[in-house]
Order: C-alpha cells, then structure tokens, then sequence
C-alpha cells in the first residue's frame, strides 16, 4: 500500500513519461514471503533513466536510516533489473531517497542520493506554472498532481471570498 509521498512519486514520474511501478515486492523466498518491497521502480522509454525511488516520512536517526536505506538499494540493484524483463535497459539505476523530515547538506544516504521533499515539490511547481489548467490540465488519473497544478495557478483569491465554510465574526480557524 503506498502511502500519499509515493503515490504523489509516481504520478510526476508517469506524467513526465515513465512507466511506473508501485510497491514491488521482490525476492521471493521458498518458505513464504519475500526480502522486501521497492517503493517505486520506473523507466522512461525515450531517455532510458531507470530509476528507483524509496520515499520516507520518518524522523529516524541518521545512523539507522542510512543502515535501512543501504538495505533497500542493495536489493533494488538486486532486482530491478528483472522488473522490465524483456526491455533493453541501462546498466546502471539512478536510486533516490526521498525525504519529507530532516536537513544539513548530506546529499547521499545508503549508496543513493537524496532529495528532500521541499525541494522535489518547487521542482514540480516550477514545471505545473507553466501548463495552464484551462488549456493542459492534468489528466484526472493522477488526482494528486491535478490538485498541486490547481494550487500552483490559483493560489491567489479573484477579489471575492472563496470560503466554502463560513467562519463568524472574530473566530479564528482552527
């Protein structure tokens, strides 16, 4: 099941042109079960970036994310490379670590790099301010992106209040 920082992951990347796939889970072991799951693994046809992203709302440590982030590329270059049988791909896959808490200036975790979620949302903003949602609109199959294109073009209210919920006099919102 992904969580919302992964399902926004793979409508940006399938709006940009990958295939994409969600919550893989790989390894299957002959007593049950499997050695875990890649949040998502995509591949863009024309570009050939293959790439796979494990996304993260924790507030761990760093000493305990970058133990649990080696684990989960390790296995990414372990399996990824059979998720697109078939498909000729580049030898090498580009893994990210996609932070929504944390700081200072570390650039990699676990063999990856990293990239924090305030900086991956004005990247998308950057790109959604250009596509106007009167004449390029999101498909309605990516709900997520949709509604972060509505609030890159109309964050500013027209001169009329646009409360749905009326709030009285003096209350504040809570």
């Amino acid at each position: 099941m992904s969580n919302h920082l992964e399902q926004l992951t793979a409508e940006w990347l399938e709006y940009r042109g990958y295939f994409v796939r969600q919550s893989v889970l790989v390894g299957k072991r002959d007593t049950g079960g499997f050695a875990g799951e890649l949040d998502i693994v995509a591949l863009n046809p024309t570009t050939r970036h293959l790439v796979h992203i494990e996304c993260s709302l924790d507030t761990d440590p760093w000493s305990k994310r970058e133990a649990r982030f080696t684990a989960k590329f390790e296995r990414g270059r372990t399996y990824v490379p059979s998720l697109f049988a078939g498909l000729d791909l580049p030898a090498k896959v580009d893994q990210v670590a996609l932070l929504q808490f944390g700081g200072g200036t570390r650039e990699t975790l676990g063999g990856g790099r990293l990239i924090w979620v305030p900086d991956f949302v004005a990247d998308m903003l950057s790109v959604l301010r250009k596509s106007r949602p009167d004449k390029a609109a999101i498909p309605s199959t990516l709900p997520l992106l949709r509604t972060l294109q509505l609030a890159a073009h109309f964050s500013q209210p027209r001169g009329r209040t646009g409360c749905i919920i009326e709030q009285p006099e003096g209350a504040t919102i809570a």
